[in-house]
């Protein structure tokens, strides 16, 4: 089945689209002919909050609790201009899916040439196998706190998300989405009951998020380490293939008026969504500025040892209960998007179409396998080693995924009359650089240990 996209004259693409991305849920989301706002909106609201899980995994909460425990609310800021850099880069993933009728991975596949487009598929690969990584050892590690269960034995439990994804596609793709906003409003919910816990200092929140300070890039090597790792931890590049193909589920009009319809509707969906991510990365610093720091414990970076701490330190019994069950959330909710995602890159890059089951089975077992591992033989410390190993591969990987993206959706050869205007087109490539330059950076820093 032919998707009806853009015609441009033949020369945009070395070839036309066979298949849509993710066919069993293709275009299976009516979309309601009527002009109201609230109606449109409901419609297309979902995958942006699909996409919104990625930013609040396990892997962005050690940089979190670092840059809280140890520089108290001076990161906010840092927190804040990520998030403005990943609403930025999802939107151009919403406006290449609507406008192509191609996923990130299909647009690479039909635009390089193969050997590179082989060589952009092997580091997505290796980048959800990463991401995946942080989102397994995550689910793991709040199992072991709440229940006791073995962390071995958790990181094999997180396994079962797969068979959750067959059920829910099978009922249709709003279940899984339904899902997927039910954890990020327990994990919201729980961070809410952290923050009036810790009662944090107002004139602190409000100095953090909007006086940014030149400490961070003049006086404190330290404070530039974390604060890059933040930048660098928020936007995934599974993300940004995820996105260009999760909105195309809508069923919306494959015409000029109706892909500016679905760009303006799933950009507000996003977001949203990316504002509620926002205030989780926010809130798990805010929680470690509030209780770590202030109290002396300025060098809290593992999750464990901020379970151990935050009933002791707030004199409230339940917190730290809280705080794992929003890490068992955040974990689950990530492995479910990250197991999506790595359906859209196989079949996108290598236009191969498996059965649903063996798919995923393969995906998670290429995250699972390593997390396995790790645990049996090094234990708690192996799966802290593991986590920053994730993101430092995550950061090597970012690039190829957003230089692509920027790249097509400036091309209006590609994208006809929506091409990026100049001054999209301007910030798109300056916030690319940026993140390449931060990354590298970053890497560096990593490497010299």
């Amino acid at each position: 089945m032919a998707t009806n996209v853009i015609n441009s004259g033949g020369q945009a693409w070395r070839s036309e689209v066979i298949q849509p991305s993710l066919p069993e849920v293709h275009s299976s989301l009516p979309v309601p002919k009527t002009s109201a706002f609230l109606s449109k909106l409901v419609a297309f609201a979902g995958p942006g909050f699909l996409i919104a899980v990625g930013y609040m995994d396990p892997g962005n909460w050690a940089t979190d609790l670092a840059g809280g425990s140890r520089y108290n609310y001076t990161l906010l800021s840092v927190i804040m201009l990520s998030n403005f850099m990943a609403i930025l880069l999802q939107a151009l993933a919403i406006k290449l899916g609507v406008v192509t009728g191609r996923d990130l991975a299909q647009a690479c596949r039909d635009h390089f040439s193969r050997p590179v487009s082989l060589g952009l598929w092997g580091f997505a690969e290796i980048a959800i196998a990463a991401c995946d990584l942080a989102e397994v050892i995550g689910s793991a590690i709040a199992l072991n706190l709440l229940f006791h269960i073995p962390l071995i034995w958790g990181v094999c439990l997180t396994g079962l998300d797969v068979l959750m994804i067959l059920f829910l596609q099978q009922k249709g793709f709003r279940f899984l989405e339904a899902l997927v906003i039910s954890l990020i409003g327990t994990i919201g919910v729980c961070f809410g009951l952290e923050i009036l816990f810790s009662r944090p200092s107002l004139a602190g929140l409000f100095s953090g998020f909007f006086v940014p300070s030149m400490q961070i890039v003049m006086r404190d090597p330290g404070m530039l380490y974390i604060a890059i790792g933040i930048l660098g931890a928020t936007v995934m590049p599974h993300n940004l293939y995820l996105h260009s193909a999760i909105v195309q589920t809508r069923k919306f009009e494959r015409t000029s008026e109706g892909r500016r319809e679905a760009i303006r509707y799933c950009t507000i969906d996003s977001t949203i969504a990316l504002m509620l991510a926002l205030f989780v990365n926010a809130a798990i610093l805010i929680v470690a500025a509030a209780t770590f720091c202030r109290s002396g414990y300025h060098e809290v970076a593992e999750i464990q040892d901020a379970y151990k701490l935050l009933s002791p330190l707030l004199g409230v019994t339940g917190a730290s209960t809280v705080f794992a069950l929003a890490l068992l959330a955040s974990g689950q909710n990530s492995t479910l998007t990250g197991t999506l995602a790595g359906q859209v890159v196989m079949e996108g890059f290598l236009s191969i179409r498996l059965r649903p089951w063996l798919r995923r089975l393969i995906t998670r077992a290429l995250a699972i396998t390593p997390a396995v591992l790790v645990t049996a033989f090094w234990g708690a410390r192996g799966t802290a080693n593991l986590l920053l190993l994730s993101q430092v591969i995550l950061s090597m990987q970012l690039s190829f995924a957003v230089f692509p993206l920027v790249m097509f959706t400036s091309d209006r050869a590609k994208m006809g009359e929506f091409v990026n205007p100049l001054w999209l087109k301007s910030l798109s490539w300056v916030t690319a650089v940026c993140i390449a330059v931060l990354n590298a950076w970053l890497l560096l820093q990593a490497l010299r240990g």
